[in-house]
């Protein structure tokens, strides 16, 4: 499983949970606060990830970044695992 696969697996994991709906159209262009999920859903997103994947990237940012978009927060994770080998 990649860390993509992971990522969308835990992300629909909450929004299930929560009992929201993410659109059909939701992907690497939906924007993160139109996607339904709300602060503390992404909260519980990046918590999960840290259990599973090992690591938060957001936490080892020397400067705090906010993705927009679904890609652009996928891409937050994989570039810091890509810079861990």
């Amino acid at each position: 499983m990649t860390t993509r696969d992971t990522i969308l697996e835990v992300i629909h994991e909450v929004a299930a949970e929560s009992e929201k709906t993410l659109g059909d159209d939701f992907g690497d262009n939906t924007v993160l606060l139109d996607s339904g999920l709300d602060s503390l859903d992404f909260a519980i997103i990046v918590a999960r990830l840290e259990e599973r994947l090992g690591e938060d990237p957001f936490a080892a940012m020397d400067e705090p970044v906010y993705p927009k978009t679904l890609g652009d927060f996928v891409g937050i994770y994989d570039s810091f695992f890509a810079n861990q080998d």
